[in-house]
């Protein structure tokens, strides 16, 4: 399976949700059921691989500007979600999250952000297809620390100057004030 192939099953997904993210997971595995144990494996690399780039400071940051905080677990089903999203947001989250605010039109933050059944998609695919486990995926070791400086969440001065415009979308404020 190649990235185009990827990220057109990424894309069918939402599509046929219509946006839900649990309702992307099914979605997918229905999808994923098509191919093959080692398209899926496949897929599972892909994913894996755009999960582990996602592993960043400022990802990380923008993520809890948007859903108002993000614990590590949070965080992980963020990545996921944005993932979901397609090729053009995720690609333009990893190169400046605060594009972020342009790139997603609606964003419910009690729905939207947490996507963690999508992590589970090729697992539970290749499960259906084979009766066993997804083998190893044979990629590097996921980072031990997100990728790029250090963010301080709790300080609003960096967070709104960093991200203006997440900022300015997630986090109404009152004249001369910063935060909620």
């Amino acid at each position: 399976m190649d990235e185009t192939e990827f990220w057109e099953l990424i894309d069918g997904s939402r599509e046929a949700a219509e946006g839900d993210p649990e309702e992307q997971a099914d979605a997918l595995v229905e999808r994923l059921l098509g191919r093959d144990p080692d398209a899926v494996v496949d897929f599972a690399r892909h994913f894996e691989a755009r999960y582990n780039r996602a592993y960043s400071w400022d990802l990380w940051a923008a993520a809890s500007v948007m859903l108002g905080g993000a614990s590590d677990d949070a965080f992980d089903y963020f990545r996921c979600w944005l993932i979901g999203q397609g090729r053009e947001v995720f690609e333009g989250a990893l190169h400046d999250p605060d594009q972020l605010a342009e790139l997603v039109d609606d964003f419910d933050e009690t729905v939207d952000g947490d996507a963690e059944e999508l992590g589970y998609a090729a697992d539970e695919a290749y499960e259906q297809l084979t009766g066993g486990v997804m083998p190893d995926l044979e990629l590097p070791p996921p980072p031990r620390e997100p990728l790029g400086g250090y963010l301080d969440f709790d300080d609003e001065r960096t967070m709104a100057e960093r991200f203006p415009s997440l900022w300015d979308r997630f986090r109404p404020q009152a004249p001369g004030r910063l935060g909620p």
